[in-house]
């Protein structure tokens, strides 16, 4: 059975930080590019930032580079999502998805076939 699992979301300040954590179990973790996603309130699902399944090659949406930094450890088949400089309009809840095997990252939902639970992530003011 498939499965991604996402920790460490939770209520931070603006300019402050937080890392999201992701754990793959059930599929050759290496083989597959693995995505962040966030969703807010009223609005649709939007890619935040992916990286290769060779470890090298990130791609981040305009909103967060600068701020953002994903990596993986593909050893321990997890893969993060170190935010800093977090404002308000980060607030979502975060997703983690598995891409198709072997495949680029791709900054379209519609690309990803397994997804986790999804953790919350709250910036005040």
């Amino acid at each position: 059975q498939v499965q991604l699992v996402e920790s460490g979301g939770g209520l931070a300040q603006a300019g402050g930080s937080l890392r999201l954590s992701c754990t793959a179990s059930g599929l050759p973790f290496s083989d597959y590019p693995m995505g962040w996603f966030r969703q807010a309130p009223g609005k649709g699902r939007e890619f935040v930032a992916g990286i290769r399944w060779s470890e090298s090659g990130t791609v981040y949406a305009d909103s967060v580079k600068g701020r953002f930094a994903i990596s993986r450890d593909n050893a321990r088949n997890t893969v993060l999502l170190q935010m800093n400089s977090l404002k308000p309009e980060d607030t979502a809840v975060y997703y983690c998805a598995a891409g198709r095997r072997w495949s680029s990252v791709e900054p379209i939902a519609g690309h990803y076939d397994v997804w986790g639970q999804g953790t919350q992530v709250t910036v005040s003011s």
